[in-house]
């Protein structure tokens, strides 16, 4: 791997920058092929101790691979449980790296998880354009979630799951039988698949899905929303709410669930330091709850980076860019302290971490936790909540657009990002004619800038070649 071939960042604090680059190193020493035994011989990224192809791991691992430009392809993460699904549409959580047989835990009979291949896919497609895949793979998701309706939806509209399938681990009370995270990530799953119909050109898709998600969003809102308590809770065998506050509960606003009403309430619960707006955002549980630790115990108050990452994602839809780029900093500022700790202890980077002081969570009922130097959730941090986050990037490459979302202007920017066969630059820095934005581009493509402490929000054609726009002039 040659560091040429990757994006570059640049940012005011040098850390961060560091950890970025640090990240594609690590990545490059996890980067292995798959075993004949397996039936799997593409490159996929692993991590260390790794007995079984992960499902949830692989789909988390998509969301940043999508920024190497190629080097390292997020879609084989994929093709190995698309080449696994059986006839019934099913595809299990995890298969056994050595010989590609399907790994079943007593708490998780069907090997269900978190359906999120029709979300994984639609992200690659916005960052690689490759139309093609979507009209491949669109099969094998749909199947997915057929099979996914036939084994868990109950005639209340709703999704009976074990609490194993949901990756909550002891965050979730035991009397769940319909656990929140799980319905509102298979709304999320239909409004993807809707959207992958739009793309197809295919309306019998789109319509199918989007009446799906509409009918478990509508029993989402009605049996899981709590008016009083202003939050969404988990529902018993006999529908009747749980009322425990988790981080899973937030993955409604990714699937754009909530009204702006109700999200006001949402967002409360995630700035109050006394629920989920600790100084490290966000943990799994609400400090108010009985059973939270600050000491993480698993999920009893850790922070998850990819459930981070999705709170910051449904705070975008809302357009609450300032914020979720504010939480992503604080996370980041954790995650650098538990690299580089003071005194003589070695630092790394963690599957999860304490939400009130740096260093990692510690826990008596979740087995093997935190993984250290555990690459699937720490480069979501360092990669992908760096350039979509903290420097604010929105790229479509089907639509040739590329979004910068400013809080406020700062020297900062990324370089060599490919744009499928179309290299970019874009960086903003402060000299004597004002603020200024240097562009590098061999193809046509079409920028917009938005910088809410300066009110600019304006789009503009990029030529070839190099360019450059004063913000006053804007």
């Amino acid at each position: 791997m040659a560091k040429e071939n990757l994006p570059s960042v640049h940012f005011y604090d040098q850390d961060f920058v560091e950890v970025y680059d640090r990240t594609w190193v690590w990545i490059q020493d996890s980067w292995r092929p798959g075993t004949k035994g397996s039936r799997f011989e593409g490159n996929y990224l692993t991590y260390e101790n790794q007995q079984t192809f992960h499902q949830y791991y692989s789909i988390i691992s998509t969301i940043f691979l999508v920024y190497s430009n190629q080097v390292y392809p997020a879609h084989p993460m994929l093709d190995f449980f698309y080449a696994k699904q059986e006839r019934n549409g099913a595809i299990r959580g995890e298969y056994d790296l050595e010989d590609g047989n399907p790994v079943i835990h007593q708490d998780n009979p069907e090997g269900i998880h978190p359906p999120l291949f029709a979300y994984a896919e639609y992200n690659i497609f916005n960052k690689v354009g490759n139309k093609k895949r979507l009209k491949d793979v669109a099969q094998h998701l749909q199947r997915h979630f057929e099979w996914l309706e036939e084994t868990c939806k109950q005639e209340n509209g709703l999704y009976a799951v074990p609490n194993g399938a949901t990756m909550m681990f002891n965050a979730l009370d035991e009397r769940t039988c319909y656990p929140l995270s799980f319905n509102a990530q298979q709304a999320v799953n239909a409004l993807y698949l809707s959207y992958i119909g739009d793309v197809l050109n295919d309306k019998e898709m789109s319509f199918q899905f989007k009446r799906q998600y509409f009918t478990l969003k509508t029993r989402i809102n009605s049996k899981m929303w709590n008016q009083d308590e202003g939050f969404y809770f988990d529902l018993d065998e006999g529908e009747q709410q749980i009322p425990v506050r988790h981080i899973g509960a937030f993955w409604v606003m990714l699937a754009e669930i909530p009204n702006e009403a109700r999200l006001e309430r949402l967002l409360g619960h995630l700035e109050d330091p006394g629920q989920f707006g600790t100084d490290n955002p966000f943990p799994t549980l609400a400090v108010s709850e009985p059973s939270f630790s600050p000491q993480g115990e698993g999920y009893r108050g850790s922070v998850i980076p990819f459930l981070t990452y999705i709170v910051m994602k449904g705070l975008e839809k809302y357009g609450h860019y300032a914020f979720a780029r504010e939480c992503a900093i604080r996370h980041l500022y954790f995650l650098l302290d538990t690299l580089h700790p003071d005194g003589k202890e070695i630092g790394d980077i963690y599957e999860a971490y304490l939400p009130m002081k740096e260093g990692a969570p510690s826990s008596s009922e979740v087995s093997d936790f935190p993984r250290k130097h555990f690459i699937p959730m720490a480069a979501i941090s360092t990669v992908a909540m760096m350039i979509e986050n903290v420097l604010g990037f929105e790229i479509n490459l089907p639509k040739k657009t590329v979004d910068w979302i400013m809080p406020t202007l700062e020297a900062m920017g990324i370089e060599k990002l490919s744009l499928k066969r179309n290299m970019i630059t874009i960086l903003s820095n402060k000299n004597a004619r004002g603020w200024e934005i240097r562009l590098e581009s061999e193809k046509l493509y079409y920028f917009t800038i938005k910088i809410f402490d300066e009110k600019k929000h304006k789009t503009l054609p990029i030529p070839s070649g190099k360019c450059s726009m004063l913000i006053d002039k804007l």
